[in-house]
């Protein structure tokens, strides 16, 4: 067991080295767990600047929860619900695969959220190259709504 130290050395380092790369959320890599990348990640600041801009490419918005909200968005149902993804996958399915497309639910923080990892996935799977998911962290209200963005009549 003398030469036990070095061999013990190198377990651990690989054990950090994994442990580090499976937890890293740069800017392209996944988000733990998650069907998106940091990188897919839409802040609300930056839609409201892309809907108030004229100028701007205006991004087809699924809305894949709870109900409408933001201007423009297209309702799709919960996404939990099967007949629901059906109709989204055939919403998308009239889309060039470059299109820009943002989906969000907002009816609860995203580690609560039935609805955000099914439709996501949908749009992996039917290989979009430029979609996002909305970052509503807590929910549509305080994530959109307290902070003066437009909503749908």
């Amino acid at each position: 067991m003398k030469n036990s130290k070095p061999f013990f050395s190198t377990i651990i380092m690989i054990i950090a080295v994994t442990l580090f790369s499976c937890n890293n959320t740069g800017s392209g890599s996944s988000v733990s767990g998650e069907p998106w990348t940091a990188k897919q990640l839409m802040e609300p600041s930056d839609l409201n600047k892309i809907l108030n801009d004229e100028s701007a490419e205006k991004p087809v918005i699924y809305s894949i929860g709870f109900g409408g909200g933001i201007p423009g968005g297209i309702e799709m149902g919960a996404a939990k619900d099967e007949v629901n993804i059906e109709i989204f996958k055939a919403a998308l399915s009239k889309l060039p695969k470059d299109k820009p497309v943002v989906i969000y639910c907002g009816c609860c923080p995203f580690e609560h959220c039935p609805n955000v990892r099914p439709a996501f996935k949908v749009m992996n799977d039917m290989g979009f190259t430029n979609h996002k998911l909305l970052n509503l962290k807590e929910n549509f209200k305080v994530d959109w709504v307290d902070k003066g963005y437009p909503v749908a009549p």
